[in-house]
């Protein structure tokens, strides 16, 4: 299994990092720029991610326009939306604005408010039919 965190705050990476860690590969981009170009290079490779944790709030690119670049990626590439990656926006703000423009603009699978708890993140990743079996060393 492969994991791409975005996010331009280095304890939320690290923490995410560590919890994701067990369960398969963890990449790591600083900004929705690296992030993006993290995604169309995995793609290409034939490398695919099999879920993203985006942070909304970045410099560069934030997290909803990578959203919506990656999903444009998907579409370019032919990936059918039944194979789209799953993403979790992660974000400090309880915002009703960043959270319909997260689903509606972005097509987002998920969103979750900081803090981020190992249990909760690990539900939620269940909870959207990803698997999460201990990765043999």
């Amino acid at each position: 299994m492969k994991f791409l965190i975005v996010d331009d705050d280095f304890d939320s990476r690290r923490l995410v990092q560590k919890i994701l860690h067990p369960f398969g590969y963890v990449d790591v981009a600083t900004d929705g720029e690296e992030g993006v170009e993290a995604f169309r290079t995995a793609l290409k490779d034939g490398e695919p991610y099999s879920l993203i944790t985006l942070d909304i709030l970045m410099p560069n690119i934030d997290g909803q326009q990578a959203l919506r670049e990656i999903r444009e990626i998907e579409k370019e590439m032919g990936v059918s939306a039944e194979n789209a990656v799953k993403v979790i926006m992660i974000s400090g703000l309880d915002d009703s604005k960043e959270l319909h423009d997260a689903f509606f603009l972005g097509e987002a699978t998920s969103y979750i408010v900081k803090p981020i708890r190992r249990q909760l993140l690990l539900d939620e990743i269940t909870s959207l039919g990803i698997e999460l079996d201990q990765a043999v060393a």
